[in-house]
């Protein structure tokens, strides 16, 4: 593959379908929630039944507005639907009301670690249903599909980007950061496992260099970001292969068999025209005034990469402000813990340390743990008066996740509290010194890393509650002496 690299460059570009976390469906009034009985979630309107009319869902042109602003796009004045005319077993009425010349979000970018990646639209769309396929063997020994219209109808915020990414890896942090701002902002839980987030890529190759586009490859519905990687370098090493061979790539549209770790052909790569796009005669364009768009402005969170940039004017380093912005849930904890005047680098280190760690272990998320924020507050705060030392402070909020104890209270219960009472730690060292004096010989012979030796040894008898800087100063002492 190295010598592929070091020929051929690649040429990116995504299209990425968000299911907008509305109650009802796009064009219709029942719900949408995943996980249903198959076919228990739809209606005349969604069957596309005889002389039934859509109706558009405020709440979804509210979130597409919204979801523009936030991927630095253009609202227009005006936007309208169209009909996108194709034919598959899971699409009722054999075209999908979607958006075509008019989108309701035009231009825009993402922003990814080493440059900008163009957004070009995004549109709203209502989704297809879902076929399930039987593994097992039917009658006359044939597999068999099943059709769920549960899904039918669903909103979706349709995000083209430009084909401006140029590895697997650039691609994968343009979904891990758009799927960041869509949770921020609410509009999309970016559950890639439950389908409620999608990617399609397209990807081409050329000679490293030249200018014009090689002929590109789309695969469908990637639906994870470790597939999202492996089918691109995938078909990055597939398409190289045929123009080695003297042979031409050819416009198809692919699928990604994880498993097998391989694409496959699905059908002819359809052109714009192949779908006879036209107006849908059923919606009248959509009139969006500057007030529309302000008032949704004004309800604008904090994106991001703000959250992070925020972080690090508090005191974290770019790394750790980032796997905590990419935890929601996590960085609206930690957000709390700030907000109460908690320390923002201790807190962090907790968090993204002992924290993460139990709740990687039981499998549990942060909001559904035992630790509060008050109490997590108070944990912190017998940390920095010296109640308590940093390693106390570790094994303290392991225990408050599992039982969920007031941190004063198992201080005290335990008899936690550092001992900085030089009268209780003199006598200790001195014993540790007098049981100890080939080492003590050792350490005045020069060898001064010794020194951690008898901290340990203090620690040890104190059961890890000895001030430590007592501890070094009357060690010290004693040893120099």
């Amino acid at each position: 593959m190295s010598d592929y690299k070091d020929k051929y460059e690649m040429v990116i570009g995504l299209e990425v379908h968000a299911q907008l976390k509305t109650n009802t469906k796009i064009f219709a009034r029942e719900g949408c929630e995943f996980g249903k009985n198959p076919n228990t979630e739809t209606s005349t309107v969604t069957l596309g039944m005889p002389g039934v009319l859509p109706v558009l869902n405020k709440e979804c042109v509210n979130m597409a507005i919204l979801t523009g602003l936030a991927l630095n796009s253009e609202i227009p004045n005006r936007c309208k639907f169209d009909r996108k005319q194709y034919f598959y077993p899971d699409l009722p009425k054999g075209y999908q009301i979607s958006q075509y010349d008019e989108p309701i979000c035009q231009g825009g970018w993402v922003q990814i670690s080493n440059k900008k990646v163009g957004v070009t639209r995004a549109h709203l769309e209502e989704d297809a249903g879902k076929l399930v396929h039987a593994g097992a063997a039917g009658l006359y020994g044939s597999s068999y599909s099943l059709v769920d219209l549960n899904r039918a109808g669903t909103p979706l915020l349709e995000i083209v980007s430009e084909p401006d990414m140029r590895s697997s890896q650039e691609a994968r942090e343009y979904v891990e950061n758009l799927r960041n701002i869509l949770k921020y902002i609410g509009v999309c839980d970016g559950n890639l496992e439950e389908g409620s987030m999608r990617a399609d890529c397209n990807i081409s190759i050329r000679p490293i260099g030249q200018k014009e586009f090689g002929t590109r490859a789309e695969i469908k519905n990637v639906n994870s970001f470790r597939s999202l990687v492996r089918a691109i370098e995938y078909e990055f090493v597939r398409q190289a292969e045929i123009l080695e061979d003297g042979g031409k790539v050819i416009q198809e549209t692919r699928l990604w068999d994880d498993n097998a770790g391989i694409t496959s052909s699905m059908r002819g790569k359809e052109d714009a025209h192949d779908y006879r796009y036209f107006p849908e005669p059923d919606l009248m364009p959509l009139e969006i005034s500057r007030e529309w768009v302000e008032k949704i402005r004004a309800t604008m969170p904090e994106l991001p990469a703000q959250k992070a940039q925020r972080y690090i004017d508090a005191g974290l380093s770019e790394y750790d402000a980032n796997v905590l912005v990419n935890q929601i849930e996590m960085a609206m904890y930690y957000d709390k813990l700030l907000e109460k005047g908690a320390d923002a680098k201790t807190a962090s280190n907790f968090l993204m340390g002992e924290v993460a760690a139990f709740l990687k272990e039981e499998k549990i998320s942060i909001e559904e743990s035992k630790l509060t924020v008050e109490n997590f507050v108070k944990l912190l705060d017998l940390l920095k008066k010296g109640t308590i030392s940093n390693n106390i402070a570790k094994a303290l909020i392991v225990d408050i996740l599992n039982t969920g104890k007031d941190a004063q209270a198992l201080v005290e219960e335990k008899g936690l509290s550092v001992i900085s009472d030089e009268s209780s730690i003199l006598p200790i060292i001195q014993k540790i010194i007098a049981d100890n004096q080939e080492q003590v010989a050792a350490y005045k012979g020069g060898k001064d890393k010794l020194f951690g030796f008898f901290v340990g040894q203090a620690m040890k008898e104190t059961k890890g509650r000895a001030n430590p800087q007592l501890l070094n100063k009357l060690l010290k002492e004693e040893l120099d002496k």
